[in-house]
């Protein structure tokens, strides 16, 4: 009711706005996924479906989301990477948030038959939380996504490694985990390949190095972003877009075809063959 005497509860609610002209990285995190995946009998090391599962959720959220310019996935995590110039919910932190993590999830729900459907979900269902980042500069946005496939390579050798000698050496757990303590990724590779004949290397790149999503573009960027200039951000120092502008490439990116790769976004290569990923920033 319009003008109660119990509005004034409205005055409670606090809202954050983020910061403009910096990236907006989501992460969402499996929630308790230990355990759903041991309830639910995911593979070890790497389930393949259950990964592919992750990447067609990241991927739907990208076609509800098209500022998410790209993503970065991980066993039961993704990270979603928004346009520096996003003003997607007027940049509120809470509803940004929680719209990606409640799109994914529901995504995940309702692609699980698709993609495991010899197991059905039952309780323990998935669940996921999430973390807003900001991040200032292109440099220190790619310093995240080295730091999270760095990650992806160090705990796939581990538990590539441990799995092996479990399932293939038998192993039990415990003693695995001795065997392991304290030793370095050369170490891994000469037990993977003198006791299993496992070469590291010829594992599915999908495993050693993670997941990445984006929107391929295949005409150049140039041609069709607006100049670095006019991405708005700042009332006082930079011109907003028109509203046409925004809608065309909200159109645009939601008719690009949503592309998975498996491959180094460490080196700069693959950020030089794809420039309109970093298109509209400043310090590039």
């Amino acid at each position: 009711m319009a003008n109660s005497k119990y509005e004034y509860v409205k005055t409670f609610e606090q809202t954050t706005t983020l910061l403009p002209n910096t990236y907006i990285v989501v992460r969402v995190d499996g929630r308790g996924f230990h355990k759903f995946s041991t309830k639910h009998d995911f593979e070890k090391p790497n389930d393949r479906a259950a990964l592919d599962l992750m990447n067609a959720a990241a991927a739907a959220v990208m076609k509800e989301l098209p500022d998410i310019s790209f993503a970065y996935g991980i066993s039961d995590e993704f990270s979603f990477i928004f346009e520096r110039s996003s003003r997607l919910f007027d940049r509120r932190e809470s509803k940004i948030l929680t719209t990606v993590v409640s799109t994914f999830t529901a995504y995940y729900l309702h692609l699980w038959s698709t993609f495991v459907p010899s197991k059905p979900l039952t309780p323990l269902l998935p669940s996921f939380d999430g973390r807003v980042v900001l991040y200032p500069s292109t440099q220190t946005m790619r310093d995240y996504m080295s730091w999270r496939q760095v990650d992806c390579h160090i705990n796939n050798l581990y538990n590539t490694t441990f799995w092996a000698l479990v399932q293939r050496g038998g192993m039990d757990v415990t003693k695995a985990e001795e065997k392991l303590k304290g030793t370095l990724a050369a170490d891994k590779n000469e037990i993977l390949f003198s006791q299993f004949g496992i070469n590291y290397n010829n594992e599915p790149e999908i495993y050693r190095k993670g997941s990445i999503i984006f929107c391929d573009v295949s005409y150049p960027y140039h041609q069709e972003v607006p100049d670095p200039a006019a991405l708005a951000v700042s009332k006082n120092s930079e011109v907003e877009i028109s509203k046409t502008q925004k809608e065309k490439e909200r159109k645009r990116r939601s008719k690009a075809e949503i592309v998975v790769q498996h491959t180094d976004i460490i080196k700069d290569d693959f950020w030089e063959q794809r420039p309109w990923l970093l298109c509209g920033d400043a310090d590039r």
